[in-house]
């Protein structure tokens, strides 16, 4: 299937997160994997995963996720959402540690607060009248465009800090089924925290807004 024009080269289309989902569960130990667009009668979305068994043959297991296209005239609506400059940028552990976290978090409390400094710092924490828990992860490291927007009067161990539906976090921290090889977490204080899964050449984007 093809875009719109060679300069305007895109087709947008909807389809139920669970059934991508299912499939990408099948690609944690994948060799390769592949997506396209197709038309099989329907619109699809076609994923191509190449496992490696025990024998080290490969096998093909390959999924057909029917799409929606979505018309031109609605583009509009979809457009990227614009991102204010973050307070502090920082990569992520690996999401899976972060998940099993997590889990255990949402039975204590509903929201999640998530702070992060230019020391590499990140921390996840939830309050409750009887509790406060902190889990803390060091040594993260920050993206070099992090530093080049730090304030002079900005000191690198202030946290910058969101508090955020933990639901929703939760539903972020399964995009660890697409084996990102790094993930950034943005910061913007009190406003917004922006995700961001890199695996190859293709990019991930995940926005939560903070909680009143």
């Amino acid at each position: 299937m093809e875009g719109v024009s060679e300069d305007n080269n895109a087709i947008y289309v909807e389809l139920a997160a669970e059934n991508l989902s299912r499939a990408l569960k099948t690609a944690q130990n994948a060799r390769a994997l592949k997506v396209k667009l197709t038309n099989k009668h329907f619109p699809c979305l076609t994923v191509s995963i190449e496992l490696v068994s025990v024998s080290s043959s490969s096998r093909m297991v390959t999924h057909d996720i029917p799409v929606k296209v979505i018309p031109r005239k609605l583009w509009r609506n979809l457009q990227e959402p614009a991102v204010p400059d973050a307070d502090v940028s920082i990569y992520l552990p690996v999401l899976k540690t972060m998940k099993s976290v997590v889990e255990k978090m949402k039975n204590i409390s509903n929201q999640l607060i998530i702070e992060a400094n230019l020391n590499g710092d990140l921390n996840l924490k939830i309050e409750s009248e009887l509790v406060c828990v902190t889990t803390h992860f060091k040594d993260l490291g920050n993206p070099p465009s992090a530093s080049e927007n730090e304030s002079e009067d900005c000191s690198p161990e202030q946290m910058a800090e969101v508090q955020v539906d933990i639901r929703k976090f939760l539903q972020f921290l399964a995009g660890q089924q697409v084996n990102p090889t790094r993930g950034v977490c943005n910061i913007v204080s009190h406003k917004m925290v922006h995700f961001d899964l890199l695996h190859e050449d293709v990019s991930l984007q995940y926005f939560i807004p903070a909680l009143s």
